[in-house]
């Protein structure tokens, strides 16, 4: 079982999104981790029994650090068109300077590792944004959230390869979410 949070731990984590960001998930080897760490090998399975047990733990960190400026941008908002947008714009933006983004929402989705974690990220972002594809009138809004998460992480990656916000798809996005429901 990994050990709580401490400052190995962490260093460890930083480490692994900086090679993550690099050389993506397949790249992300203990060896490469603890190097770039400067920490012995030892101290990686101090913290984590394993290398999928460490990618777990640094995809929820990724997922938890993005959940936590989406909420924090939300605020009290009620659900709706404000609330939405807001949180889409925060997504994209933190996707685009944080580390380790493409390999988290690109590579994650064909690593076996991560397809658990991934599908349950999706769910409970689809869950906190049906009520605002309720309040914008969609009758269906967990299938349409579902499908918003999905364009949202085609609409980051894009800006990913970009290196910079796509206006034009970010406007298409809200677009689609805001026409009226038939």
């Amino acid at each position: 079982m990994p050990k709580p949070a401490e400052p190995g731990r962490n260093a460890l984590l930083d480490a692994g999104a900086e090679v993550a960001a690099r050389t993506g998930l397949r790249g992300l080897s203990v060896n490469a981790v603890v190097a770039a760490a400067g920490m012995a090998k030892g101290s990686f399975y101090h913290h984590f029994p394993d290398r999928r047990s460490y990618v777990i733990a640094l995809h929820r960190r990724y997922h938890e650090e993005l959940t936590a400026a989406i909420f924090a941008a939300v605020g009290d908002r009620p659900p709706g068109r404000d609330r939405l947008r807001a949180g889409i714009t925060v997504y994209l933006d933190a996707c685009l300077r944080t580390r380790g983004t493409k390999a988290f929402l690109a590579q994650s989705r064909t690593d076996t590792d991560l397809l658990d974690e991934v599908t349950t990220r999706n769910l409970s972002f689809a869950a906190v944004i049906a009520p605002d594809l309720t309040a914008l009138g969609w009758a269906d809004s967990a299938a349409v959230a579902h499908l918003v998460i999905a364009m949202a992480a085609e609409t980051a990656l894009a800006e990913l390869y970009s290196a910079a916000p796509r206006p034009e798809l970010r406007a298409a996005l809200t677009a689609l979410i805001e026409r009226t429901p038939a």
